[in-house]
C-alpha cells in the first residue's frame, strides 16, 4: 500500500497506515529509544537513560511503557534485590529497523545541505 492510494480519500490521518505508524513511533523519544535498543540490546533502564541524557526518568518510563503496549519493546524483570529490568526489541520492532536505516541514510545525504 502506498500514499498514492489514499490521495483525496483521507478524512482523518489516524485512519491510515501512516497515521498508525506515527502513533506508534512518533514523538521526540520513541525512535531514539528504538535506535539505541537496536544498537545495544538488552539494555537496563539506567543505561538507556544515560545514553539518551536529556530525557527525564518519568518520560523514559512512560515512553518504554507505550512501546511495550504497542508490542515494540520487551521488558524482562529479574526477581532480585535491587530490582533488575532489561529492555529489548521485539520482532515487530526489528521490522522497523530498515526504515530507521533509510532515515539515517537520508540524514547523511542532507545534513550538510542545510540552508
Amino acid at each position: 500500500m502506498s500514499m498514492a492510494e489514499y490521495k483525496g480519500k483521507v478524512k482523518h490521518i489516524q485512519d491510515t497506515p501512516f497515521g498508525y505508524t506515527i502513533s506508534v513511533i512518533g514523538g521526540k523519544w520513541k525512535m531514539v529509544i528504538i535506535y539505541l535498543l537496536a544498537e545495544n540490546q538488552p539494555v537496563r533502564f539506567n543505561d538507556l537513560k544515560r545514553q539518551i541524557g536529556t530525557i527525564t526518568f518519568k518520560t523514559l518510563s512512560s515512553q518504554l511503557k507505550e512501546l511495550e503496549a504497542d508490542g515494540l519493546v520487551k521488558r524482562k524483570e529479574y526477581p532480585q534485590v535491587p530490582p533488575k529490568v532489561e529492555y529489548s526489541l521485539t520482532h515487530k520492532a526489528e521490522t522497523l529497523l530498515p526504515v530507521l536505516e533509510q532515515l539515517c541514510e537520508w540524514g547523511v545525504k542532507n545534513q550538510n545541505n542545510q540552508i
